[in-house]
């Protein structure tokens, strides 16, 4: 069985608010639209809870998992909280703003849990988590962490290690790190110089018929 969100969380949010976006401006107006096998919706609390190999789309936004809980604030921003099947993770995916000319950009993440936040736009990895920059089909720059918080206004991201209990990194050299592979921007190859002068003629001493 399918179900699909209902109009109430087919509202755009509200127009964002201008600065230096580097994600599809559009994305935050666009419907939410999401397919899963099961649907348990709260129209008091606002609330929506889709189970079963669901799949969200929003403008260019791609979120898959195994369960999603899609909230709506008052303003009519949207969030949506995707947990992943046991073993497995969640997946985020969303095209970035490219200048004209260059490569299309695209943001790429996974973790067990994926918490996307519409009102401040953004996308936190949870457990196992990765982030991807694609150009093109080529990956750029590639992170892992046991926590990646990427804010889609800013283009920055913060990525922790595993902590304690008590919230502290943890300090044993077998835990896994925080790893980066992050590649330089290819740059645009210089413009081919201008012709020098033509070389100035000169009057050869030799004349005709001269031995």
């Amino acid at each position: 069985m399918t179900k699909r969100l209902l109009p109430l969380l087919l509202l755009p949010a509200l127009t964002c608010l201008a600065g230096n976006a580097l994600a599809e401006k559009a994305d935050r107006n666009k419907p939410m639209n999401i397919e899963s096998d099961t649907l348990h919706h709260d129209e008091l609390k606002q609330t929506s809870i889709f189970t079963g190999r669901v799949v969200m789309t929003k403008g260019t936004i791609v979120l898959r998992g195994e369960r999603l809980e899609v909230t709506q604030d008052p303003e009519g921003y949207q969030s949506g909280v995707a947990v992943a099947a046991p073993g497995e993770r969640a997946f985020f995916r969303q095209k970035r703003d490219s200048a004209p000319g260059q490569p299309e950009e695209f943001m790429e993440g996974e973790g067990e849990t994926i918490v996307y936040d519409g009102r401040n736009d953004t996308v936190k990895f949870i457990r196992r988590a990765e982030l991807r920059r694609y150009r093109g089909a080529t990956l750029a720059d590639e992170v892992s962490g046991s926590i990646i918080t990427y804010n889609n206004l800013t283009d920055q991201f913060q990525v922790d290690g595993p902590k304690s209990s008590a919230g502290a990194p943890t300090p044993s050299s077998k835990a896994p790190r925080v790893r980066a592979v992050l590649v330089p921007k290819e740059q645009p190859a210089p413009a081919p110089a201008a012709p020098g002068p033509a070389p100035a003629l000169r009057p050869s001493p030799a004349m005709g018929g001269e031995q």
